[in-house]
Formats: C-alpha cells, structure tokens, sequence
C-alpha cells in the first residue's frame, strides 16, 4: 500500500492508517458539460486523480476520503446533463464528512477542488466548520499553484474550463475523459456583460456560460499535450505537498 484511499481499505486497515494519518484529503470536483470534447465527470476525476497521487508523495501522514463528485454550477445548467449542487448543499455534505471523520480522530483536513465554481463554498465551508467543530481546514485548486508551467505553457488569455490547460492535465491523468477526435476551440461569444464579470475586473456577479462560449468552452483545447499537463500537475503537487507538510509540522510546533 503506497496511498490510504478510504474507499479502497476495510475497517482494520482504516484503524491502523489513523496511527499515522495526520490529514484527510476530500476530492471536490462537479458534474458538469465540458465543451464536445471532454466528459461531464471530468472535475470530480481529475481531483481523484490528483488526490491519489498527493496521497503518495505525503503517505503514511494523509487518508483520502471519497469524492464529493457534483458541485456547485448553476451557470452551466442550461448544458444538458448538467447536475448542479446549491452551495449550502455542498457545504452541508462537507460538514457530514468532516463531522465523521473527525469522530476517529482526523482534526485536519484538506479540501482539494478542481472545479472553480465550488471555491466560494468552499472559503465559507472552510470558516464555518473550522470555528464551529474545532477542526483546521484547508483548502485548494487543484493545480492553481502551477503558476511557473501554467505562464509558459497556456497562451490562450481566456483559459480555465476544457481549454488547453485543463485538457492536458486531462492527458496525463485521465486521458479517457478526452473525446481526441471533437478537440477544439471555445466558441467565444463577443460582446455581452460577461466580460464584466470575469476574475480581476471591477465587479463580480453570476453570469450563464452561454452568455460566454457557445460550445461550453473556452482557449484552445487543440494545443493541449501530455508533456504539459505533467508539468504543470507535477508542479502543482509539489507545491501542495511542500505547504501541507510545513502547515502540519507548525501545528506540531504550536501544541
């Protein structure tokens, strides 16, 4: 056993990982279209994905639980197949984890998410319960740190959902989740308020992903590669293993 996967072990196995298990890692992903090119479970894999291989780099000191493989995306909805979660659903799932998880002695926990519509549950997820049941929680975009890879490898400067970046962490972690043959470009649609409300402009707001791309998504899926995703997901894991490792030893240090 190179990993603590919960969903994979029994009872006995459990007990005797939690003489080492400092962490739980919770996979969040989202059940949602990805343009005609990648399959609507493509956040909650990815997150397992990289869950299981952070569970490798930090073993025998993390546990991972099951994923939580539907999120919040209501401004993906009117793609069919679309399967949304209100935020207070999410979070009421993440505190039932939590709460049980806690019960066998885990007082850690990180929320790694790979689906960006989740991430203002999250902060609140991760204040609430953090303050009402005496747990620290973290939290995480699965390869958001990848900052160095991400800058030489994306061109495109409207990227994030099936676009180049994610469908080459695609091809390194779950290439099944590509449809090869459909790979290409977002249907951008110009003009409209969403470019109003898009990360680093003055306002913020909920806007439907149609009012952004026609065929659901977005910078250029075509250049996606194998070699890219593994550098970037690399450099991801690394930095998330190397903050995990430096925020548990603090919380040593401070009792």
């Amino acid at each position: 056993m190179n990993k603590y996967l919960l969903t994979e072990m029994t009872w006995e196995e459990v007990r005797d990982a939690l003489n080492t298990v400092k962490l739980a890692i919770i996979p969040i992903g989202a059940h949602e279209q990805h343009g005609p090119h990648m399959v609507e479970s493509c956040d909650a894999v990815l997150a397992t994905e990289m869950a299981k291989k952070l569970g490798e780099r930090l073993f025998p000191n993390v546990l991972i639980t099951p994923t939580v493989n539907m999120g919040v995306s209501s401004h993906h909805i009117n793609f069919p197949g679309t399967i949304t979660l209100k935020p207070t659903t999410l979070i009421a799932i993440l505190e039932d984890m939590v709460t049980s998880l806690k019960h066998h002695g885990i007082h850690n926990f990180l929320f790694l998410n790979s689906h960006g519509g989740n991430q203002s549950a999250l902060n609140v997820a991760a204040t609430t319960l953090a303050t009402e049941h005496e747990v620290e929680i973290y939290f995480a975009k699965t390869t958001a740190s990848a900052k160095k890879a991400i800058s030489k490898n994306i061109e495109s400067t409207l990227f994030g959902h099936s676009c180049e970046r994610e469908v080459s962490e695609a091809h390194y972690l779950a290439p099944q989740l590509i449809r090869h043959e459909k790979l290409t470009k977002g249907d951008i649609q110009e003009g409209g308020r969403w470019k109003k409300l898009r990360p680093n402009q003055a306002l913020q707001g909920f806007y439907r992903y149609e009012e952004m791309t026609a065929n659901g998504c977005i910078g250029d899926a075509t250049k996606a590669s194998y070699e890219i995703g593994k550098e970037i997901v690399e450099e991801a894991l690394e930095n998330l293993a190397r903050s995990i490792e430096e925020v548990l030893q603090l919380e040593v240090n401070s009792i």
